[in-house]
């Protein structure tokens, strides 16, 4: 397979006329600066690495729309959430989560981490399948496309000392023990069936939802299985003030003297820390998913990334939420948002933030050897248009034109482990995203 990009952006940065060349799943040769072969795939505009998508819950785009006609707050949002949560089944989260990486695929994203935690029937009861849920989301993404790391996500109580209750009893497995036993079984039929595009990772929901003495289990887990380790980290200063209370430590230090953070671990938001977090944070090289547009839909806040990063804690993107699917959007926030907290300009250069989205997200889910335009890695291709209204009239600041200007409108071409999902905007594999979404949010609310 062969395809010329007229721009190709490589890392360190763009490149003209650039043959890409690939071997079924693989690169086997990025070469800058030749004519186009006459067999070989034309790609006019800006060809990235595919986009990674750190964070999503998939069944949480039903809300869109939905959740955004009041004042509210983060818990009365949550309220919204959990409803839609109890009316789910295997069947109709497998259609939405389809149609939600379909629309991700459209968006340039080549592989999602999904931060799973809908894992039993209404009332708690496991299904005969305990991991059915865990397999529709696998299967949807294979639908789609695109690559998964489902991050089976470990949620035990409701609180700090409080009992799940009402939707949140599908989220409970008792113990992390009865966790650990249940996304092992997960973890050996996803290898033995040779799902190529998926791997199992583990997440701790928070240090709200797992108890001091069951952390160290999951992060045990991941730690074995040389997997991803996800958790949701100081998001809200309610729950920073309820562990304080709770413990006398600060969410990222309860973390730690639990063996939870390190370089397999990604904390998500990463909203509201001390100075000392950050410095805990960096130092264990814990990675850091940030997503700005969930942190401002629900006035969640802006978080210290630019201080994360410096403090060595690489930083990677993902949509949460869903309010928007648009990976380019939530890259130029981070860098609007540091603006808006400082009032200053230039935090972050494009490369750094195109890294974001791409090479560190990758590594992020556990698949370092995606997110790079280079021999030898997955044949992931996002190719954006830069003659749209939006793009046009840049040349030769095509970088800063993908990630201040751009949309997941401008994504022409998406090419997934060698193979074409996306051509002209036009989803392959799921000819009408928009009636697949309808009718799956149609069904779920």
């Amino acid at each position: 397979m062969q395809w010329h990009a007229e721009f190709a952006w490589l890392g360190d940065g763009v490149a003209r006329d650039v043959l890409i060349e690939a071997d079924g799943e693989r690169f086997t040769a990025v070469t800058p600066g030749v004519p186009a072969p006459a067999d070989a795939t034309r790609l006019p505009g800006l060809t990235l690495p595919g986009l990674a998508n750190a964070h999503s819950h998939a069944f949480h785009r039903a809300l869109r729309g939905r959740a955004q006609g009041d004042r509210g707050t983060f818990w009365t949002w949550r309220e919204t959430m959990y409803k839609i949560a109890d009316r789910l089944d295997p069947d109709s989260y497998r259609a939405l989560a389809t149609a939600v990486y379909a629309e991700m695929a459209l968006a340039g994203i080549s592989c999602v981490g999904e931060f799973h935690y809908l894992h039993h029937r209404p009332g708690g009861e496991p299904y005969g399948d305990p991991n059915v849920m865990g397999e529709a989301l696998i299967a949807a993404a294979a639908d789609a496309g695109i690559r998964i790391t489902l991050l089976d996500t470990c949620y035990l109580t409701g609180g700090f000392g409080q009992p799940l209750k009402g939707p949140q009893l599908r989220f409970g497995d008792g113990t992390a023990g009865n966790w650990a036993r249940r996304v092992d079984s997960l973890y050996e039929a996803t290898d033995k069936a040779g799902r190529l595009h998926a791997r199992v990772g583990a997440a701790i929901h928070s240090v709200r939802a797992v108890p001091r003495e069951q952390i160290a289990a999951v992060a045990a887990w991941a730690k074995e299985h040389n997997a991803p380790l996800h958790v949701h980290l100081s998001e809200q200063p309610a729950e920073n003030e309820a562990c304080q209370t709770e413990y006398g430590l600060t969410p990222a230090r309860l973390l730690a003297e639990s063996g939870a953070l390190g370089a397999r671990t990604v904390a998500v938001h990463a909203t509201h820390l001390t100075g000392e977090d950050i410095d805990l944070l960096g130092t264990t090289m814990t990675g850091i998913c940030m997503c700005p547009t969930t942190e401002r839909d629900l006035a969640d806040g802006i978080g210290p990334a630019r201080d994360l990063s410096t403090a060595g804690a690489p930083i990677c993107l993902g949509s949460d939420q869903h309010a928007v699917i648009d990976l380019l959007e939530e890259a130029r926030a981070v860098e609007l948002n540091e603006r808006l907290r400082t009032r200053r300009r230039g935090h972050w250069s494009a490369g750094e933030l195109l890294t974001a989205a791409t090479s560190n997200g990758h590594y992020a889910l556990g698949w370092p050897e995606a997110g790079r335009l280079e021999p030898g890695a997955y044949a992931d291709l996002t190719t954006l248009a830069l003659n749209s209204v939006r793009t046009a009239g840049s040349p030769g600041f095509e970088a800063e034109t993908a990630v201040f200007t751009a949309t997941a409108a401008d994504v022409r071409h998406v090419v997934v482990s060698g193979r074409q999902i996306v051509q002209e905007a036009r989803h392959l594999l799921v000819p009408d995203v928009a009636t697949a979404l309808e009718q799956a949010i149609t069904t779920a609310t």
